[in-house]
């Protein structure tokens, strides 16, 4: 299942995200990854929660994005949810091919039976079609 949080910056999104990772490692048995643009979730996060900084690599676009996703998957089959906080803060790029990046999540979700929660900083009356399919309300911390 592929939910996606959006709303403009600044209004709590991350603290959310944060916050169901850590609920959601403490209630399965498979493991969580999340990944942002910077440490600052690392010192709130549970400790196991593999984190990911993408600022660790480098030129991350969609297509990097999608080829980083299959790797962690095929380096651990356990994994039960991703969490990716600011999905285009961690791509260098907008660009039509997120369109297809949202519909190779979805393949993967459904494929590996993992869940993915991201975050987009984006208007709601900004909301491409791709990514309204997906969306889903949340409550701010």
């Amino acid at each position: 299942m592929v939910n996606v949080f959006c709303d403009k910056r600044g209004v709590g999104k991350t603290k959310v995200l944060i916050s169901m990772a850590n609920e959601k490692v403490l209630s399965d048995k498979g493991a969580v990854v999340y990944i942002g643009d910077d440490y600052a979730p690392c010192y709130v996060l549970d400790r196991r929660i593999r984190f990911v900084c993408t600022k660790d690599f480098d030129s991350i676009d969609a297509d990097s994005i999608y080829g980083f996703l299959c790797g962690l998957i095929s380096g651990n089959y356990d994994i039960d949810a991703v969490y990716i906080d600011g999905i285009f803060n961690v791509s260098s790029s907008i660009s039509k091919e997120e369109a297809l990046l949202f519909h190779n999540i979805e393949k993967i979700s459904s494929k590996n039976g993992i869940d993915f929660f991201i975050n987009v900083n984006i208007y709601s009356d900004e909301i491409p079609n791709y990514i309204e399919q997906y969306r889903v309300e949340y409550a701010l911390a």
